[in-house]
């Protein structure tokens, strides 16, 4: 089956996309309606009236050639949080000599180049059945009086708007399956704070960033001028019904304006890449078996998710990991949410089972980033800054966020249990990870500051 064009975009599940046939001829919706549909060749988009709020070109997003080594950055999202006081070294031993918990014992011969915190948490967060949802951006979801639900931009989507700009994908969002955090399927959300959608198994991720597209050269440039020519329709259109609409049209549909934005900067680099091969990694990945789940499926997100970096595909990556199915190849008969609840007997010993399983596999991982040689001589993992954790300690309990960090990219010096003062914003953490890595943000969330600890021995 030929692979349409929008394959290669990460859909906005906010737009309200509806796919049509190709042959459909397009058809204009009447002005009196106050609301047009942008159609391609592949998709339609409902999108209700407004004024023009200056759109522009955005600049040319081609490739670029960079003399520095990329930095790069990982989240890996466990949404039920993790087996009670067990997953934490003693609160009592912060600092260099503490003991590595046994569900963690996987992760010894890394202990130098790891950080473990406790005390982070999320003021805002209320509800403890959104542990995967507020985890990267520290929102608080009722911040909009009237509005049951308020989200804003996550930390790897503040990361990729820089890395992104000289890799293929400004970022690769992943997940495991559709039960793991008390919330939507996605831990990623754009700057209107809506999820970004994800791709939900190893094969799409593979062909994603390996595979080639088929259709023809002239039909692919085709269907993008055609996407470009659509959005220059509805702006058009927009701007000729400017002096109609009221104010609460303008400020109830402003953010549909700017998802229109982002569909342009995403034409914009498929643009500039539709002329450059995908490149193959050294080693040749094959394509994953459909049948993959659960931990083994974790193992190879984790190799694609290499091999990416190897050929610079993307720099940044978010993963909801998988809940039940998970658990289900580990040998446990429990949902990820009664796990959540454990109370003891076999419950707590397949959390536990998890846990170190999820150690077992992060530490492989690690492993291979070590052994990955960049141009420069340095290794994969001198310049990636990796975050395994959730918003979610266990049960509802929204404090003490399970947090671990690696990776040598954002500087930190690493081999220490930080325990924080109570309530330390989990956001300044991510502030401390972006400032690291070089992207230039004032703040984030409700950060009151970096992590001044991580950057001293």
């Amino acid at each position: 089956m030929t692979k349409s064009h929008h394959d290669d975009h990460d859909v906005d599940p906010s737009l309200n996309l509806s796919f049509v046939p190709a042959h459909r001829p397009r058809s204009r919706v009447p002005a009196s309606r106050r609301s047009f549909l942008l159609r391609s060749a592949a998709a339609t988009i409902a999108l209700p009236f407004m004024e023009s709020v200056g759109f522009r070109r955005f600049a040319s997003a081609a490739p670029v050639k960079t003399a520095d080594t990329p930095k790069r950055m990982i989240f890996l999202g466990t949404g039920f949080g993790v087996t009670g006081d067990e997953w934490y070294p003693d609160a009592s031993t912060p600092g260099y000599d503490y003991v590595l918990p046994e569900l963690l014992s996987p992760l010894a011969k890394h202990k130098n180049d790891i950080t473990l915190f406790q005390n982070l948490e999320h003021a805002n967060s209320k509800d403890g059945h959104s542990g995967s949802t507020f985890w990267l951006t520290g929102a608080d979801r009722y911040a909009v009086p009237g509005q049951s639900f308020h989200n804003t931009v996550s930390v790897d989507q503040v990361a990729a708007e820089q890395f992104g700009r000289d890799t293929r994908y400004a970022s690769m969002v992943v997940f495991g399956d559709n039960d793991n955090g008390h919330g939507p399927g996605s831990i990623s959300w754009n700057r209107q704070g809506k999820p970004i959608a994800g791709l939900p198994t190893p094969v799409a991720l593979y062909h994603k960033m390996f595979s080639s597209d088929s259709m023809p050269l002239a039909e692919r440039q085709a269907l993008l001028a055609d996407d470009r020519s659509a959005l220059d329709t509805v702006i058009s259109d927009a701007r000729a019904m400017k002096k109609t609409l009221t104010k609460t049209d303008i400020d109830k549909l402003d953010e549909y304006f700017q998802s229109i934005r982002e569909l342009e900067i995403r034409i914009a680099k498929d643009e500039q890449w539709l002329n450059v091969p995908k490149r193959k990694p050294t080693d040749p990945i094959k394509e994953p078996s459909p049948t993959l789940e659960g931990a083994p499926a974790v193992e190879m997100m984790y190799d694609l998710m290499l091999a990416a970096m190897q050929v610079d595909a993307c720099r940044v990556f978010s993963y909801r990991l998988p809940g039940d199915s998970f658990l289900e190849s580990i040998g446990s008969s429990f949902t990820a949410h009664n796990i959540s609840h454990h109370a003891g007997g076999e419950r707590t010993a397949d959390a536990r089972n998890r846990d170190k399983e999820h150690a077992t596999l992060l530490s492989k991982f690690v492993d291979k980033m070590k052994a990955t040689k960049e141009a420069d001589g340095s290794s994969l993992y001198d310049n990636v800054t990796l975050a395994f954790g959730s918003n979610l300690r266990l049960v509802h309990s929204l404090n003490n966020c399970p947090t671990l960090i690696t990776g040598g990219g954002a500087g930190f010096q690493h081999g220490r249990h930080l325990v924080m003062e109570k309530k330390t914003p989990l956001c300044n953490l991510w502030l401390s990870m972006l400032r690291g890595s070089g992207v230039n943000v004032d703040s984030f969330g409700d950060a009151t500051g970096v992590i001044d600890e991580l950057f001293t021995a």
